[in-house]
């Protein structure tokens, strides 16, 4: 997934400024893409450069609140139903894994118990972010809420095979 792709999907759903879109990166894709506020600013740029987006609205200290253009709804509609999605994908922690035969038992272990905390904090942490969110009933806030949905069951399944892990290892 690209950022460009990202702005232009939270466009679709409503125009917003910058400082909108970064809220709403805050609030609905932050677990599933980030962005900085200076890329998200420098992607509208190049979005507008490329008539993919336009301003339209104009407000005090210099905001713009941009909208999407035909153009840029094509253009999304061409990324969601014509490239393949990036399935590849490379875990840094998974590949540790691999090579806790290096360690100690102590170590090995410790080092799984440490991944089913951090996935059990990730869960907690979607679960408060689930019950932070003002759902709307707008297709944004329910495609949102899938996507919570797998972030939340994905955290379950690590913490529970972290753990696991652990009892497979030989003391």
């Amino acid at each position: 997934m690209s950022l460009r792709h990202a702005v232009l999907g939270l466009l679709a759903d409503r125009r917003a400024s910058g400082y909108d879109l970064m809220k709403l990166f805050e609030t609905s894709l932050a677990h599933v893409w980030s962005a900085t506020q200076s890329q998200v600013y420098g992607e509208l740029g190049k979005l507008a450069d490329a008539d993919l987006v336009e301003v339209s609205a104009e407000g005090p200290r210099g905001r713009k609140e941009y909208g999407i253009t035909a153009a840029g709804r094509a253009e999304l509609h061409r990324w969601l139903t014509e490239v393949e999605p990036v399935r590849t994908r490379r875990s840094d922690s998974l590949l540790r894994v691999f090579f806790l035969g290096e360690l100690t038992p102590l170590e090995a272990r410790t080092y799984l118990l440490n991944e089913a905390e951090r996935s059990a904090r990730q869960l907690a942490g979607l679960r408060q972010a689930e019950a932070a969110i003002d759902w709307d009933e707008d297709a944004l806030s329910a495609h949102g809420r899938l996507a919570l949905e797998y972030g939340k069951r994905l955290s379950e399944m690590h913490e529970e095979w972290a753990r696991w892990a652990v009892e497979q290892l030989k003391p």
